[in-house]
């Protein structure tokens, strides 16, 4: 994996070299930004002293880790409901990934399976699923046949339209003015 996103270093080392904090990262990643999205992983690693597995996350006491989310700073802007839905993704991984969460894709055959594992996923939609597979392709080299078309628009080449598509500060405000365009012509629509 090659991460360089716009977070501290350490936390960019962790998503290099632990697909869960990967996982958790995009798990994260709605209504916060997306390098507090990105660093909470490594942030909650040193809240417990270790790098966790998806095993122990998913048998951690629930009141717990909602504890631990909640610690200022919070690990999300909903500290609750978020330690609640990383339990939830974490059991999956446990149940079906046998804890492992590359799993989830290095043995996936197609773009199609790749996409479904991951839309499968407590809270993942369509949109979070397709950048996932994005992300996987753009950044990871994780590219099952069809994987472009399985991400959608996310999956185009020099698209910058979302944290797959973000390598240095130039590309993040890339991404940033692409969201907000889209922002701007949601509420213009409404406003017909």
């Amino acid at each position: 994996m090659t991460f360089s996103l716009p977070v501290p270093a350490e936390a960019n080392e962790l998503l290099n070299r632990d697909p869960l904090a990967v996982t958790l990262g995009l798990v994260l990643d709605q209504q916060i930004t997306l390098e507090k999205a990105f660093t909470s992983p490594w942030v909650l690693a040193q809240r417990l002293g270790h790098e966790p597995t998806a095993v122990e996350l998913a048998d951690f006491d629930p009141e717990a880790l909602v504890s631990i989310f909640s610690e200022v700073p919070a690990l999300h802007r909903f500290p609750k409901a978020m330690a609640a839905r990383v339990q939830e993704v974490c059991r999956v991984i446990a149940d079906e990934y046998d804890g492992d969460a590359e799993r989830l894709w290095r043995d996936a055959p197609t773009g199609a399976e790749l996409y479904r594992r991951i839309f499968a996923l407590p809270g993942f939609g369509k949109q979070k699923a397709q950048i996932f597979v994005a992300l996987l392709g753009k950044l990871c080299d994780v590219r099952p046949d069809g994987w472009r078309v399985a991400a959608g628009g996310y999956g185009e080449q020099g698209s910058y339209k979302s944290v797959a598509d973000i390598v240095d500060a130039e590309s993040l405000g890339r991404v940033r003015a692409y969201k907000k365009a889209v922002k701007a012509e949601a509420k213009a629509a409404q406003q017909a």
